[in-house]
């Protein structure tokens, strides 16, 4: 199975001569959950926005279902791989919610009536069906987050990226999103940029991790969470619930969510 994204030797460095990539080699596949965590400036934005071309490799190649984005413009990479920044007033400019959320369909020259339906089924994915006509400036930080990955849902593209899905959420926020990534699982590839290991814990399955412009980890989360010469290095702490439980004489040290807890409490009452 050829992966929906394939990196080779990819190197990128700024214009100013900052390297913010060094020989990264990765391969994504269609379907996964995959969670990039490393401290500010490691290079993870940068990797991903050589995914849908707002970056070009300096030098080595990214490959989107085969082909290289060198050739490729971003207003077609963007099709495939959909971008929602980290802060949702980076992306809103429409006056209506409705309006936010059809922008991106109306420009692949789709009949209006697919471009209803779409932006119909964005916004009841995530939630915001009934507030279609509000004003964009009138939403909470919580919704407009929601509305900015409702406007790439309605794109249907094959990979989604969100950079720091849970920043600035409240707890509401926080559950919401969670859900959300777990559904749009069922047909995209997810990936996701995030400083909230709690978060990172419950929705992702494998997890890379970058430091000092490297790719250093690429492998299963709960490695990566027991690997504390790697969390050392790279300044990330386990979930919450993890450092709880490894604070606790008897119990397993590899416990990532609250559901394993109980169940630890329970076998251990036995």
């Amino acid at each position: 199975m050829t992966p929906i994204i394939k990196v080779n030797n990819l190197m990128f460095s700024y214009p100013n001569g900052v390297v913010a990539l060094r020989n990264i080699n990765l391969e994504i596949n269609k379907g996964e959950i995959v969670a990039i965590i490393g401290h500010n400036g490691s290079g993870k934005t940068t990797l991903v926005k050589t995914f849908n071309g707002l970056l070009k490799p300096t030098s080595g190649e990214v490959l989107i279902n085969g082909v290289s984005t060198k050739n490729e413009n971003t207003a077609k990479l963007s099709k495939i791989v959909g971008y929602v920044f980290q802060n949702p007033d980076d992306q809103i400019f429409n006056n209506s919610v409705y309006n936010e959320v059809a922008f991106g369909p109306g420009n692949l020259n789709l009949k209006k009536e697919e471009i209803n339906k779409r932006v119909l089924n964005a916004l009841e994915i995530v939630g915001l069906e009934k507030d279609k006509k509000m004003h964009t400036l009138d939403l909470s930080l919580n919704k407009k987050k929601l509305v900015t990955i409702a406007s790439i849902i309605a794109m249907n593209p094959e990979v989604i990226i969100l950079d720091e899905p849970s920043s600035g959420q409240d707890h509401e926020g926080t559950v919401k999103i969670e859900a959300l990534i777990k559904e749009l699982q069922k047909n995209h590839t997810v990936i996701i940029i995030s400083h909230d290991m709690n978060l990172v814990s419950k929705v992702a399955s494998r997890v890379i991790v970058m430091w000092d412009s490297n790719l250093i980890f690429d492998g299963d989360k709960r490695t990566a969470f027991m690997n504390s010469d790697l969390l050392k290095k790279t300044d990330v702490s386990p979930p919450i619930i993890t450092q709880l439980a490894q604070k606790i004489k008897g119990f397993r040290k590899d416990i990532l969510t609250a559901d394993e807890f109980i169940d630890e409490i329970i076998k251990l009452k036995k």
